[in-house]
């Protein structure tokens, strides 16, 4: 999602006439849009910010601007203001649609255009300078409106807002048109599209009926699902589809119902098995990717071995694997704290779980044929890299060039859960 935002930024300074600087050039702008999912981003960004301080000095007419889910928090973007005196622009992700009015100000006064007290507005899609003619990421709403308790998101990113069906369907029919293969649907919660206004928008199986319907060879997939949302409405109409990757990205955040009413998931254990149960009946091939937090405050060595159980009984087929980080302003916070040994050590020791069911997952796909988009090219493997539904890596092996084509490709061998094919 910060991807696509930093695609739309990239879009409004183009309008300026402004183009990409290349690796040797001195820019005349930099825009850092940050994150704020964890604490760790904030640090890493704030560094990047004092090491432009010097950068600036020797460039004084150039501009730094800072926008993005961190500088949406009133308080943080008045400490950033006040701190990096040097800094031109700061903007928050709900005032995405601003940037290009506070640019032109700058350009005009050269005063500093500081946006600290954020009111929602919708940010209506605009010009969209895209990295590559491969990928493209579209926004099918904004905001969350789930609360968990150790999320700041739905206070940086605001309600859920759906945006409108014909200009989505619009969006993706030019995507198409320009030789895109792999279109991602994104939102906080993709299953809650049109909750906001189910009348006119429908709901989030419907906008997948109409968008398969458009004609092309290429694919689409969406992230992320929440557990408590996915429907059999929504499964059936993937296992019905022509374009609709049967790869799902499904966070379970933990394998404890302790935990995950904890974590205001609103689902328990036995509520996500039952969910992967009804995926597999209707889409057996399909392979499930998945989120976990480690070490939640209150995780108890027990909470922890069901996840790791949980992992084995799923066989995800990737997990992205956290450690819990505290954001202040979110109700986990406040909650007691895991000490971060503790968490360390669980960290290890699901990573090395993970890594067992994921290289028998692996072994198990050995033989088969698939059908992969190439991506790109990986110079240490001297191999094509190509995608499967469930967007798992495939080194592919061939004698020609294939970036940006869907080919079938064998599954020759594993290497641990890496996994070897030949065109």
């Amino acid at each position: 999602m910060n991807l696509a935002d930093s695609e739309l930024i990239a879009g409004e300074l183009e309008n300026f006439g402004y183009t990409k600087a290349g690796e040797n050039d001195n820019p005349d702008i930099i825009v850092l849009n940050t994150c704020a999912i964890r604490d760790s981003a904030e640090q890493k960004i704030l560094g990047k910010i004092g090491e432009l301080k010097k950068w600036k000095k020797a460039n004084p007419n150039s501009i730094v601007a800072v926008g993005g889910c961190m500088t949406a928090q009133p308080k943080v973007a008045e400490y950033v203001a006040k701190t990096y005196p040097f800094i031109d622009i700061v903007f928050g992700t709900e005032n995405l649609s601003d940037f290009s009015d506070m640019f032109k100000k700058f350009l005009l006064t050269r005063k500093r255009q500081i946006q600290t007290n954020f009111v929602h507005k919708t940010n209506a899609q605009r010009n969209q300078i895209r990295e590559r003619k491969i990928n493209a990421w579209v926004n099918i709403m904004h905001g969350c409106n789930n609360f968990c308790s150790y999320c700041i998101v739905p206070y940086v990113r605001g309600r859920e807002e759906s945006r409108d069906k014909n200009e989505i369907i619009n969006e993706v029919k030019n995507l198409v048109k320009s030789g895109y293969k792999q279109i991602t649907l994104l939102g906080q919660n993709v299953n809650s599209y049109g909750n906001d206004n189910p009348q006119i928008f429908g709901n989030f199986s419907g906008l997948l009926l109409e968008l398969d319907k458009i004609e092309g060879d290429f694919r689409i997939r969406f992230m992320s699902s929440h557990p408590k949302d996915l429907s059999e409405e929504l499964i059936k109409t993937i296992a019905s589809s022509k374009h609709i990757c049967h790869g799902i990205h499904l966070p379970v955040q933990s394998g404890s119902t302790k935990v995950l009413i904890a974590m205001n998931r609103k689902y328990t254990r036995e509520d996500y098995i039952k969910k992967v149960k009804m995926i597999r009946s209707i889409l057996p091939d399909c392979e499930i990717t998945s989120d976990v937090i480690v070490g939640f405050p209150g995780e108890t060595e027990e909470d922890f071995n069901e996840t790791i159980t949980l992992a084995q009984q799923v066989k995800f087929i990737s997990l992205f694997m956290f450690v819990y980080s505290r954001r202040k302003g979110t109700v986990a916070d406040t909650m007691e704290q895991i000490d971060e040994l503790t968490k360390k050590d669980r960290i290890k020791r699901l990573i090395s779980a993970e890594n067992k069911i994921a290289t028998e997952v692996a072994k198990n796909m050995v033989g088969k044929t698939l059908r992969l988009l190439i991506e790109g090219y990986d110079e240490k493997a001297k191999a094509y890299v190509g995608m499967t539904d469930s967007a798992k890596a495939v080194f592919v092996y061939s004698n020609e060039n294939i970036i940006g084509k869907f080919v079938n490709a064998t599954i020759s061998k594993n290497v641990g859960s890496k996994l070897y094919a030949q065109n």
